[in-house]
């Protein structure tokens, strides 16, 4: 929140992965540093189309945390993700020189696991010089050492958000760089089922993939949110480099359970 402060962001939204244990903190801090909060999640999730299936993210916006159905698949999910980096240290640690305590001390109490945080680990063994190196080589799909994990169906997903009294928005949906990007179909069936908006401004996006997705945007009336992503020091996005415009933020407030802490 200070850093986002002093960038000049006035409003911010707290959307770590299938987890909200971060909200009460990010309050506290908001309320000190004068900045709206937005509380949220980054629900990950599976969008299956005729004869393959790609991980998707959809981000949860001002939901209920204890809805059961929602609560339920993010619990699911969390614990999945554990299960998965413990396979993924242990293949890593057959040629590189990391472990389980390594990935831990780059954790808090609360924290989802997941690559960020094997990254980090190799980064403070001296394997890789940064995160963006380690998902480019060793921790991307395909390689020895990417373990998947469970995630519900999109669909579903994007149901359990609206049934939590949430906001679904569709997290870089144009980022090719990161794995397959789903097709024009997935986003119309999303939407069908209560999809709000589309994450179109965004670092992964080049120009051409943020004219398309303003052009299916329209089309389905859906929202267009711009977000920086930003994990901290580990990558190089930051916070304000995209946003999203202020009658949008009072569309998706206008739609939550929660109100926009101000």
């Amino acid at each position: 929140m200070e850093v986002a402060a002093l960038a000049g962001v006035t409003t911010l939204a707290i959307t770590d992965h299938d987890t909200t244990s971060g909200w009460p903190e990010a309050a506290e801090s908001a309320g000190r540093h004068q900045i709206g909060l937005v509380r949220g999640a980054e629900i990950s999730a599976l969008a299956r189309t005729p004869g393959w299936g790609t991980g998707v993210h959809l981000l949860a916006y001002l939901h209920d945390p204890t809805h059961p159905d929602l609560l339920a698949e993010t619990e699911r999910t969390r614990d999945d993700r554990t299960s998965r980096a413990r396979r993924m240290v242990d293949l890593l640690g057959e040629d590189y020189p990391i472990t389980w305590e390594d990935l831990l001390a780059q954790t808090k109490s609360g924290t989802t696991i997941g690559r960020p945080h094997i990254a980090d680990a190799l980064v403070a063994a001296g394997v890789v010089p940064g995160r963006d190196e380690a998902f480019a080589t060793m921790l991307r799909p395909g390689t020895r050492y990417y373990v998947g994990h469970y995630a519900p169906d999109a669909v579903a997903a994007v149901r359990a958000i609206r049934a939590a009294g949430g906001v679904p928005v569709f997290a870089h949906p144009g980022a090719d760089a990161r794995g397959r990007v789903v097709p024009d179909s997935t986003i119309e069936e999303l939407a069908a089922a209560g999809l709000a908006g589309l994450e179109v401004d965004h670092r992964d996006h080049t120009q051409d993939g943020r004219r398309r997705l303003r052009d299916i945007a329209g089309s389905l009336d859906l929202l267009v949110t711009g977000s920086s992503d930003f994990h901290g020091e580990g990558k190089k996005n930051r916070l304000g480099e995209n946003t999203t415009a202020p009658d949008v933020l009072e569309a998706i407030a206008a739609q939550g359970a929660l109100e926009v802490l101000r």
